[in-house]
């Protein structure tokens, strides 16, 4: 499916799996990968459950902005300039040691929701003939997700640091660098934004320069986040802890 466009939820989730499983665990695309896949699919539980008052709406953006992030991987892979300066700073760091899983999880969410999320609100409106009103069943839905992604947030925070390892590092650095990335991310307040922003772009499709001037300031912007997401947070127990394991 590599390359190819998914047109459907599930169609998504299979190309997060294939990003997911295409290098080891510690990568840093692969860690936002599964944190992603785990929401989707969870987004595509509730679809199906019709749980949504438009789901139609939701469907439709949820594919074109899982596509933004499947473009931005090509573009790494195929012309690395063209790649978004929001997705750079991950693509960039996504080998390097002492970067916590975490940091990447949510440096591709900063990446994504800050910067790709807008460009799909306007999309999804323009293709359904939507306005990108507050007071919608659209919005109300939008919100809807937000309770999903936080409680799968919430999971992946617990799994990618548990057991002894976690309670010593805890112990030692009462004031841990990963406290203070953990800290810096809230995906309520990020989607709350990206809403926000995509009002903006929609507000500009009449004055197409300064829509891109908007996009181009919001993507330096949220690539200068994802720096400071992605300093490593490593510590001398877990080291030690990665040797025990292995």
């Amino acid at each position: 499916m590599q390359g190819m466009i998914p047109d459907s939820v599930p169609a998504v989730i299979e190309r997060l799996r294939e990003i997911e499983e295409s290098g080891p665990r510690s990568d840093g695309v692969a860690c936002f990968a599964r944190l992603y896949r785990q929401v989707t699919e969870d987004v595509d539980t509730a679809l199906s459950q019709q749980s949504f008052a438009d789901g139609r709406f939701l469907e439709r953006l949820d594919i074109g902005f899982a596509g933004l992030f499947f473009a931005a991987v090509t573009a790494h892979e195929q012309r690395p300039a063209a790649v978004p300066s929001a997705w750079a700073p991950l693509f960039s760091a996504r080998s390097r040691r002492g970067i916590a899983p975490l940091q990447f999880a949510l440096a591709g969410m900063n990446a994504h929701i800050n910067r790709d999320l807008p460009v799909a609100l306007v999309a999804t409106c323009q293709e359904l003939g939507l306005d990108l009103l507050e007071a919608s069943p659209e919005h109300a839905d939008f919100e809807r997700v937000n309770m999903l992604l936080a409680q799968v947030e919430r999971r992946i925070k617990d799994l990618y640091l548990t057991g002894w390892v976690r309670a010593v590092d805890r112990l030692i650095h009462r004031i841990h660098r990963l406290d203070d990335v953990v800290a810096m991310w809230d995906v309520s307040r990020a989607r709350d934004a990206a809403w926000t922003n995509g009002q903006a772009l929609w507000g500009l499709r009449g004055l197409p320069g300064l829509g891109v001037e908007f996009l181009d300031a919001l993507d330096r912007m949220v690539g200068f986040a994802s720096r400071g997401l992605l300093v490593p947070a490593d510590s001398l127990v877990r080291r030690i802890g990665r040797l025990v394991a292995a």
